[in-house]
């Protein structure tokens, strides 16, 4: 297998030198599909975060490259990682990171095609409840909701929290989703802060509900709160899986790349004709403005970052025990040969 996968990468390598005359015809001459029937999960498939998802479903894109996706919306990443793990979904559209916390589980996933370069993520703390807030020493023994508990939104807020000394047991994490649902529950009461992406977050603080802490959705923001570059949403399967099915993985990473170029050129009007109303959440101005703000955390090509495999795993390990930076292979988290060939093909 992993003979294979080395031969792969290395006539990848060289073909990148052949002339574009002979590069072309080859990478069309993509091999048969494994599966043509792929399922994918996805935790909070409204948010920016998956915008990439989205656009690519709704413009035929998968289609276009021989696939019949059936998308499963989760309330939450962890619960779109559960369904890989439990052998109902093939792919995960999900946050990076989880490929490498899985590792320290020794189950070995790998990310294959980007779909955000920021995280997208705000945390905010209630404008009702915490109408005194001062400092983050403010939120223990508060409730802060989360799209799902384990996801990376909860991550966000772990590392945040860390940083002024708080621990996860010192909070309480409410799962709230990334809809209707995150806006009802901080406007309500329910919770005090929340950490979430967009459109919600945009929409509690432009009508004075939160009072933003931290923010992820842009690139100069993800570099304050990290200290580096931060992958976000990627499509990820288990290591066996992109081995075995390299097809049909060029395929999944291929419809993605087309949907990122795509948006590099969308109007914000384009965005409104192609995502569900549903999205919207009641109200288009607002949904547009979020998209403004997020839009720099979109991938460009789908290729991810090597320092920001670095980033994640320092993020990680500083607030996750079981996380060891000496002992993860990043490099079995990740490749960036099938974004390498969509990103040729469609030169993005």
């Amino acid at each position: 297998m992993q003979y294979n996968t080395i031969t792969r990468r290395t006539f990848t390598s060289v073909a990148a030198f052949a002339a574009a005359a002979v590069a072309a015809p080859m990478l069309r001459a993509q091999g048969k599909l494994e599966k043509t029937k792929v399922s994918i999960a996805v935790g909070g498939k409204a948010a920016f975060y998956y915008l990439p998802l989205t656009i690519s479903e709704q413009l035929g894109y998968f289609k276009a490259e021989g696939l019949d996706v059936e998308i499963s919306d989760f309330a939450g990443g962890a619960r779109a990682l559960q369904a890989l793990v439990g052998g109902s979904a093939d792919v995960v559209s999900g946050a990076y990171e989880h490929t490498i916390n899985m590792q320290s589980k020794n189950q070995m996933i790998r990310s294959f095609v980007l779909q955000g370069r920021a995280p997208q993520i705000a945390m905010g703390v209630s404008t009702k409840t915490m109408a005194g807030y001062k400092d983050l020493a403010d939120l223990k023994g508060k409730k802060i909701g989360v799209s799902a508990p384990g996801s990376s939104t909860n991550m966000v807020a772990n590392l945040v929290l860390s940083r002024a000394g708080i621990k996860a047991s010192d909070v309480s994490f409410v799962g709230v989703g990334t809809a209707a649902g995150a806006l009802a529950a901080l406007r309500s009461g329910q919770i005090d802060a929340m950490s979430n992406t967009d459109p919600v977050m945009t929409m509690l603080e432009q009508k004075g509900d939160v009072k933003i802490i931290s923010d992820t959705r842009t690139l100069k923001g993800t570099q304050e709160v990290f200290g580096g570059p931060m992958p976000a949403a990627c499509f990820y399967a288990h290591s066996e899986f992109v081995q075995k099915n390299p097809n049909t993985c060029q395929a999944l990473a291929n419809a993605i790349v087309h949907g990122l170029k795509w948006l590099q050129t969308a109007g914000p009007s384009d965005i409104i004709k192609t995502v569900p109303e549903t999205y919207l959440l009641g109200d288009r101005a607002l949904y547009l403005a979020s998209f403004n703000k997020v839009r720099e955390a979109i991938s460009l090509d789908g290729m991810m970052p090597e320092e920001g495999t670095r980033t994640a795993l320092r993020a990680l390990a500083s607030f996750e025990p079981s996380v060891k930076a000496d002992k993860t292979d990043l490099a079995k988290t990740y490749t960036n040969e099938f974004a390498r060939r969509a990103k040729e093909k469609f030169k993005a």
